[in-house]
């Protein structure tokens, strides 16, 4: 029998909680350590240690780093100078030159990395691109989706693009299997904060493909609905309720059959697998890299009030 990877999570927040949940009752998987350098709180599922190095010194063999987005240069260093495989959550980097570090960081080390872009794991978005890849929708000309809510008091280092944005950026691509080419947006902070409350992007892919994007944490309203038109019609993901619907062209609407397995548990799943060496869907570290070149090329757009080419983003 196969001896179980020992396994860390970075960070204790409210994400980071969730990881050690899972971790502790995945298959294949011993959650030997969690890092949290303000202590124990006293109902972790493992023993908690204050820093990355006391983490290592578990000998761990895949790390899980849900600490806030500034750190995660650092801490992605220093688990790659030791050979530790890392899912980095989302968003990979604060900046897409970190981004870009850190891709070239584990990829110079023949060493795995991924980024935790949790909706790609959704019941409903999986299968929606399944449908897609299949040519059920035709020619898929728009995306749009809607991700709004109250505010994160969880958040105090990112705006509203880098720490939601991010999820419609990656899907969009994702689903269509197309990156982005241009990008518009327009913001607003009315809570007085540092960072943006609000984004509104409009944004075109390599194929022509056009996309929509509203996202906020000023709604008492807690929407997450991506909408998918194409010549065959169109398809509705709720990624809250993991429910996928198809409207065709007649009116006719249908919900459709979705596995409904919690999305963290599939992507925690899927790095064990990764790490084990059996082959499995991740979101890999250049992909996390896009996503954030993409998010700078929204905020640009949003402070100058011009489109801006992704490629254009320094």
């Amino acid at each position: 029998m196969t001896a179980a990877l020992r396994a860390a999570v970075i960070g204790y927040g409210s994400m980071g909680r969730n990881h050690a949940r899972v971790l502790a009752g995945l298959s294949g998987v011993d959650l030997v350590a969690i890092v949290r350098p303000s202590g124990d709180p006293g109902s972790a599922p493992a023993p908690v240690v204050g820093t990355v190095s006391e983490a290592l010194a578990y000998g761990i063999e895949l790390a899980v780093v849900a600490a806030p987005t500034s750190t995660h240069l650092a801490i992605g260093r220093e688990l790659a100078d030791a050979g530790v495989p890392a899912l980095i959550e989302k968003p990979l980097a604060g900046s897409a030159a970190e981004a870009r570090e850190l891709a070239d960081t584990f990829e110079s080390r023949g060493l795995l990395g991924c980024v935790g872009h949790i909706e790609r794991y959704n019941p409903a978005t999986r299968a929606l691109r399944r449908r897609i890849a299949d040519g059920e929708l035709g020619d898929v000309y728009s995306v749009a989706s809607r991700r709004i809510g109250p505010f994160p008091n969880r958040i105090s280092d990112v705006g509203v693009v880098l720490d939601l944005a991010t999820h419609d950026l990656h899907l969009t691509a994702w689903l269509t299997g197309q990156p982005f080419a241009e990008l518009s947006a327009r913001s607003a902070r009315p809570g007085g904060r540092e960072h943006e409350d609000l984004v509104t992007i409009t944004g075109r892919l390599a194929d022509g493909t056009v996309t929509s994007h509203l996202v906020s944490w000023l709604s008492p309203l807690k929407e997450r609905c991506t909408v998918v038109t194409g010549t065959g019609g169109a398809y509705v993901a709720n990624t809250l309720t993991g429910e996928l619907t198809r409207h065709g062209d007649g009116g006719e609407r249908t919900v459709l059959e979705t596995d409904r397995q919690e999305p963290l548990a599939v992507e925690l799943e899927a790095f064990r697998s990764a790490v084990a060496g059996e082959g499995s869907d991740v979101v890999t570290l250049a992909e996390g890299a896009r996503v954030v070149a993409a998010a700078e090329a929204v905020l640009e757009a949003a402070r100058t009030g011009r489109s801006v080419a992704v490629n254009d983003v320094p």
